[in-house]
């Protein structure tokens, strides 16, 4: 059973864990975080928690049964009832659905707490995981852009009581 959590100040410990064990594995499809994150990661966290504070961002993690993190599901940027959508699921988890569950939940959550109309997500074009989540979750291509020095898409989901509708 896995639950998404808005990101708390005890969860810094499993978030930590998280992305150590799962570090390479992020930076084959994004970029690495730096060993100063790791290092400041104290600081980062309650940056993260103070951000969310002021409304600017919304941070979540999945959790399994026993609190491990499984998942980080994010809406950065918020204004306007916009947000750009990020999400990284731990590689001892990936194939399992767990992206597009967690996406749909977030789509749902950005409407009923957050009051959000529209959700930006962008990938590079060879990550098919990805978009392949962006797809089963109501998200459409909008256009390309250059990501890590990759070609890469934009994609745009329009919300209504957290379903997808088309683009105007």
């Amino acid at each position: 059973m896995t639950a998404l959590e808005r990101l708390r100040p005890d969860h810094a410990p499993a978030v930590l864990a998280f992305e150590r064990e799962n570090r390479a594995y992020f930076a084959a499809s994004v970029p690495d975080r730096g060993d100063g994150y790791f290092s400041g990661f104290a600081a980062r966290h309650a940056e993260l928690l103070a951000e969310q504070a002021a409304g600017v961002c919304h941070f979540h993690v999945l959790t399994d049964g026993d609190g491990a993190v499984l998942g980080r599901v994010n809406l950065i940027d918020v204004e306007g009832g916009s947000a750009e959508l990020g999400y990284r699921i731990a590689e001892r988890a990936a194939g399992r659905g767990l992206a597009t569950s967690a996406v749909r939940d977030m789509c749902a959550l950005a409407v009923a707490d957050y009051g959000l109309t529209e959700l930006r997500a962008r990938t590079t074009a060879d990550n098919a995981g990805s978009r392949a989540v962006l797809a089963r979750t109501g998200f459409t291509e909008t256009g390309t852009l250059t990501l890590m020095g990759k070609p890469g898409l934009r994609f745009v989901r329009h919300l209504v009581d957290g379903r997808a509708r088309p683009a105007p």
